[in-house]
């Protein structure tokens, strides 16, 4: 039995005219009939009973049209789904991120990738950057958008973006009146910061800055996710430092604010799985090289009409 003869049977019952269906397939009759006889012998069951003036179906014939239509339908899904895959634009992809990074270009990557790949399933996990290195590591993750990466076999990374560090102060707070402040003003302010053992790098260069200016945070409060810090600065459990796209968590009962000092650059690193399906991968990683260029053309003529002022 062949893909043939199926659609050979089933040309000659929705017809119910051998001639028709030998018209319709752009094929003789007397062949036509040989392949039916062909497949109702290999069958060991009579499909149409036909005479001078009619064919019609047997019982065993209706449901054997049937079946026949299914395994047509499933062999042109499989396919178009290998085609589509072959393009890159079916599979699956298990994405990671901190909480900090869930800013405008990763929603616009996010957003654009589903637009130009709808078959691709994504599933995304919040994680914390310690735990996301070692899912690398695992291969339960694919792709990673982390504040620290160290380099392993395997995995490949790049600077996905570069921000400041920003202030986060209750709303009610004597600083939060001005629109920059030093952090030679935190002084003795109460902090919450994230655990080290969690985000070593992140932790040991808000301290360092904190450092270079003489000041040296008192931490009575830490917190794992960014908007939990946020959070506990809105019930004045005391201020924080954090990634300028941490402001995306607008909340009433806090203000965020700049710093007149220069603060250092807090990286945020996209890092993938190499043996990951190169056809998927490629197809995202594209797609965040197109979105991450678009945002430095936005910075670059955002620059240069504040120049231009």
């Amino acid at each position: 039995m062949d893909i043939r003869q199926l659609k050979y049977f089933i040309a000659v019952a929705e017809e119910l005219h051998f001639n028709r269906a030998a018209v319709k397939l752009n094929m003789t009759q007397p062949p036509l009939s040989q392949q039916i006889q062909a497949l109702e012998a290999e069958l060991g069951v009579k499909l149409l009973e036909r005479n001078k003036r009619q064919v019609r179906l047997t019982p065993a014939g209706a449901v054997f049209l049937e079946e026949a239509k299914m395994i047509l339908s499933q062999l042109e899904w499989s396919v178009k789904a290998t085609q589509q895959a072959s393009r890159g634009i079916m599979g699956h992809l298990i994405i990671a991120f901190v909480d900090s990074a869930a800013g405008d270009s990763m929603v616009d990557i996010l957003k654009a990738f589903r637009e130009r790949f709808p078959q691709i399933q994504l599933t995304l996990r919040e994680m914390t950057s310690a735990h996301q290195e070692q899912a690398l590591l695992d291969g339960t993750i694919h792709v990673g958008f982390l504040r620290s990466i160290e380099p392993a076999r395997n995995i490949e990374y790049r600077t996905f973006t570069s921000e400041t560090l920003v202030a986060v102060l209750p709303e009610q707070h004597p600083l939060a009146r001005r629109r920059d402040l030093s952090v030679k003003s935190l002084e003795g302010e109460p902090f919450i910061l994230s655990p080290r053992h969690l985000g070593v790098p992140l932790h040991n260069l808000i301290i360092r800055f904190c450092a270079q200016h003489e000041v040296y945070p008192n931490v009575v409060q830490e917190a794992i996710q960014m908007y939990t810090i946020v959070n506990l600065v809105a019930a004045n459990l005391g201020v924080s430092i954090v990634p300028s796209s941490v402001s995306v968590f607008q909340r009433s009962g806090v203000v965020f604010r700049p710093f007149v000092e220069t603060t250092p650059p807090v990286p945020l690193y996209a890092a993938w799985r190499t043996d990951t399906d190169k056809i998927v991968l490629s197809a995202f990683l594209e797609t965040m090289e197109a979105i991450c260029s678009r945002a430095i053309d936005r910075n670059v003529d955002s620059s240069t009409e504040r120049n231009s002022l």
